[in-house]
């Protein structure tokens, strides 16, 4: 199970595995954020998301 990494909530799975959110990515760099949906909705862009984490 994962965790958001803006709220430390766990994210619910839906059908085969997939999260109930958004995967973030940093430019320049390989690793993967996840965030839950309700950071989703709070954090509208991909900046402001990677401005909290």
């Amino acid at each position: 199970m994962a965790k958001c990494k803006i709220c430390n909530n766990k994210i619910k799975e839906l059908f085969l595995g997939k999260l109930k959110g958004t995967i973030v990515k940093k430019e320049g760099s390989s690793k993967l954020y996840n965030v839950c949906f309700a950071c989703q909705k709070k954090f509208s862009t991909k900046e402001d998301m990677l401005k909290q984490i």
